[in-house]
């Protein structure tokens, strides 16, 4: 059976956020042959969910390490199941997780990366690229090593809607900690609240610094953004406070400013604790994945979703991603099954 195989092109490297059609480009003009496609010893899989994530906007940059090459499909993480297998490991039937290019149907020969997911609790396969996927592995990871969390103490977690925000929030919360969590919108602080926060705020209408000031100081600060926001945290800081550097996504377009008072990391000593995921995967994996998709699904650990249906609707919604305009994970629904 021959079918369509819409895919995502990058197209020209973007100055400031990706503007549809112009950085990147719906195609749909190429079909593939599901039954007779070689595969010379790989899988034939069918994308069903794929994952909007601020690292494809760093991988758009031409100064980046793995950046995209023009012409390059644009990829991230998402669930897709076998429909053919010429490798033993893989059956037909079995999902996986991986980083699979933005194209409905894929030839796969090198699947070292990709894993087997075994859904024991029977959750959305979208949730297995939030937070029982890569996001919630980084807020868990990071949480885990670098925290040392104290029941009393103060945390301050930014982009806290988002999907690794929102995790880090309920993480804090479980170790008995007061926590500060900002977004972009009243909304989304709505949302800060229903996850347990104590202080919730929206950073464009508030004044981090003034925040910070009367809730502080803070001896845990998740950062997601970088920028200004490291800087009143830096400020707010109480002595020996723990910093855990997850993304700088004001930084991600090219685009950043100098942090004028880091003297402050060695007047408080501060620890500044930048970490990747695949570093910490063998200290924490076996305890998330026993733990995380469990309390998921008892309710005890809550998420949101931002849905997408379509591939010829994800560069629409990825500018909304870097503007700040979703709530929860980003995800792509491309086929139910």
């Amino acid at each position: 059976m021959t079918v369509t195989n819409k895919r995502i092109i990058f197209k020209e490297y973007p100055k400031g956020l990706p503007i549809p059609g112009q950085t990147t480009t719906f195609d749909a003009s190429q079909t593939i042959d599901l039954d007779n496609v070689p595969l010379n010893g790989g899988i034939l899989v069918k994308l069903l969910v794929l994952s909007l994530e601020p690292y494809i906007m760093a991988r758009m940059q031409p100064f980046m390490p793995n950046m995209y090459q023009i012409g390059d499909m644009i990829e991230c993480f998402g669930i897709g199941v076998v429909l053919r297998s010429e490798k033993p490991a893989f059956q037909v039937g079995d999902h996986l997780h991986g980083s699979y290019p933005f194209q409905e149907y894929s030839v796969l020969r090198q699947t070292e990366s990709f894993t087997k997911i075994h859904n024991e609790y029977n959750l959305p396969w979208s949730a297995f690229v939030g937070i029982a996927g890569l996001p919630g592995k980084t807020a868990y990871f990071g949480w885990k090593e670098h925290s040392r969390a104290k029941k009393g103490e103060v945390a301050f977690v930014t982009s806290g809607a988002g999907a690794v925000g929102s995790f880090v929030i309920q993480l804090a919360k479980r170790d008995g900690m007061k926590v500060i969590a900002s977004a972009g919108s009243d909304d989304k602080v709505e949302f800060l609240k229903e996850l347990g926060a104590d202080v919730a705020f929206n950073y464009k209408t508030t004044k981090t610094s003034e925040i910070l000031t009367k809730e502080g100081p803070i001896n845990v600060y998740w950062d997601n953004v970088g920028g200004e926001t490291l800087e009143a945290a830096l400020n707010a800081a109480a002595k020996h406070a723990r910093f855990i550097e997850c993304g700088m996504i004001s930084a991600y377009d090219g685009s950043s400013k100098p942090i004028p008072n880091l003297i402050s990391i060695i007047i408080k000593e501060i620890s500044i604790n930048g970490f990747i995921v695949s570093t910490l995967s063998p200290k924490y994996l076996e305890t998330f994945e026993r733990e995380v998709p469990a309390l998921v699904a008892s309710k005890e650990l809550m998420y949101r979703e931002d849905v997408t249906r379509g591939l010829e609707n994800v560069e629409v919604a990825f500018g909304n991603l870097m503007k700040g305009a979703l709530t929860g994970k980003g995800v792509v629904i491309m086929a139910d099954k």
